[in-house]
């Protein structure tokens, strides 16, 4: 009994008639040293998925005598290939599709003596790949030799493929063909025949061959040179100041950075209204900072209208008329006071006006200082005035 490989593998190429395309411009397509990698990485999972599995038919016993241990068998490799790509996945389709023969070679004669698929299959079989440690077209030695790359301190350019000219890439803190060698601001902790390690240097060397302040052959930028060790320079004690008028200056290593006064400051010495040179118009010193003074708290008062309210604001004041007052030049008028003035007309207005008109020049008074508008004359010294019968006819209560 031979079990039905081809016709189920034959099935393949209808299938991938009927995979949708691949989307085109794909982002980050797969070098085909990636593709052959990704799908030898799946039949090996699929060997050890298949590992603990047998025919599973109604005599083992004889199957196993007469078409070998389920291990070795064609049924499990097509086991294995049916469940290598996803039906989505149509590069994979089509490179199984494609070298379909060399892993049924591979696996039925070759297995034994080439036990890793990945350098059987993709470096010595389809040459898309290289083993570690070797690049290019005819996979030749990284720099460094292919057992440790660049000194084991970089990459080597085309690493495992057919790409690349197998030139180093080196990690940070290390240079030179192979990487063997220290940037400045590292140094040697460790070197032989076979390794070596850099360290960085203390952050205010710019080179060096210790780890303290101590083992600088010079110093970085900010720092300087005093008692055989690099200091940092304390550009804030400079005489001319780095920072602006409304700015203080902050040292820190290697540097400085200029912060913004307090609002409270004119000027200032460091953070907080309590390090300013001078205070702004409307704060004062209290308690050996700058504080907000309470303009409508002191003895001369701040506002002099009369019936006025006085709130305080950050550095300054507003003068209010309480709610329902009339606000004048020189006052803020109540209700009652303002009906008071119609009451009087006729001691206020002169001798030969104290009638209607009088009245008029009352109501005229009192609602021009509202806001208005209304156009008035009169006679200096009046509290009642006349005014311009063109502007105030329609508004002319009745008498």
């Amino acid at each position: 009994m031979h079990p039905p490989r081809r016709a189920a593998l034959g099935l393949l190429p209808l299938l991938l008639l009927l995979l949708p395309p691949p989307a085109p411009g794909a982002a980050n397509k797969p070098t085909p040293c990636q593709r052959c990698r990704g799908l030898v990485d799946k039949f090996n999972q699929g060997m050890v998925d298949t590992a603990n599995k047998n025919f599973g038919g109604g005599n083992t016993a004889w199957e196993e005598k007469t078409l070998s241990k389920y291990e070795f068998s064609e049924i499990r490799l097509l086991e294995i290939l049916e469940g290598l790509c996803e039906s989505s996945d149509f590069e994979c389709n089509q490179m199984l599709e494609a070298q379909e023969e060399h892993l049924e070679a591979w696996w039925l004669q070759l297995k034994n003596e080439y036990p890793d698929l990945f350098e059987w299959f993709c470096v010595k079989t389809l040459k898309v790949c290289c083993l570690p440690g070797t690049y290019g077209p005819d996979c030749l030695e990284c720099q460094g030799g292919s057992q440790r790359p660049c000194s084991g301190n970089g990459h080597c350019s085309g690493d495992g493929s057919r790409q690349g000219d197998g030139s180093c890439r080196c990690h940070v803190g290390y240079q030179g063909a192979l990487c063997a060698d220290c940037m400045d601001g590292y140094f040697s902790s460790l070197r032989n025949e076979t390794h070596s390690f850099c360290t960085a240097c203390d952050e205010s060397c710019k080179t060096c061959s210790g780890p303290t302040n101590r083992d600088c052959g010079e110093c970085e930028v900010g720092w300087v040179l005093e008692e055989d060790a690099c200091m940092d320079v304390d550009e804030c004690a400079a005489e001319t100041p780095p920072c602006s008028a409304a700015q203080f200056c902050k040292n820190v290593n290697g540097s400085y950075t200029c912060e913004e006064c307090d609002s409270s400051c004119v000027g200032c010495t460091g953070e907080g209204p309590g390090n300013c040179k001078e205070c702004i118009p409307g704060y004062a010193r209290e308690l050996g900072q700058c504080a907000d003074v309470d303009e409508c708290s002191l003895a001369a008062k701040a506002c002099v209208r009369k019936n006025e309210n006085c709130y305080n604001t950050p550095g300054s004041y507003v003068c209010v008329c309480p709610d329902g007052f009339e606000e004048t030049e020189d006052a803020c008028v109540p209700p009652a006071e303002a009906g008071e003035w119609l009451s009087s007309c006729s001691t206020a207005c002169p001798p030969w006006d104290t009638g209607f008109a009088c009245r008029l020049a009352a109501w005229s008074e009192i609602h021009t200082d509202s806001g208005l508008g209304v156009v008035r004359v009169g006679f200096p010294g009046d509290r009642c005035v006349a005014p311009l019968w063109a502007h105030t006819r329609a508004e002319v209560p009745a008498s």
